[in-house]
């Protein structure tokens, strides 16, 4: 149930604006990400992961991913989240995805993370909009 509610209270944050949902990451976490959208695989740190899916995905918005979770189910150290993310795109249009993260969870630091997410979405903002770097 711990866990449930640290993922839960990252969420709120998140969606409130009084926090980054990412500050519960470890530094060495495996982050999976499905499917074949151009940025699916396994990034190996949260640097990694951080530089190449989601500064990038940022920099394409012009206002942020807003979360909204649909169901939140936890069993030991592994909790799954599935939500819903709207935003705007740098070039007005919305960017809404649905979302799956199974994440386990050790000494309150997500350690790994498997995600399912809307990859027609994804791969077309990041194709659509050039990074603005």
């Amino acid at each position: 149930m711990e866990n449930k509610i640290l993922i839960q209270e990252g969420f709120n944050k998140w969606a409130s604006g009084t926090g980054n949902f990412f500050d519960l990451l470890a530094d060495d976490i495996q982050w999976t990400i499905t499917g074949s959208t151009p940025l699916s695989k396994t990034y190996v740190s949260k640097k990694q992961f951080m530089d190449e899916v989601i500064i990038p995905l940022n920099d394409r918005l012009s206002k942020k991913i807003t979360p909204k979770v649909t169901g939140l189910y936890a069993d030991g150290n592994i909790v799954v989240a599935l939500w819903d993310g709207k935003a705007t795109a740098a070039d007005g249009k919305p960017y809404n995805a649905s979302y799956s993260w199974t994440m386990e969870i050790k000494n309150k630091k997500i350690v790994r993370v498997v995600a399912f997410l809307d990859g027609i979405e994804f791969a077309d903002i990041m194709r659509r909009i050039p990074d603005r770097k």
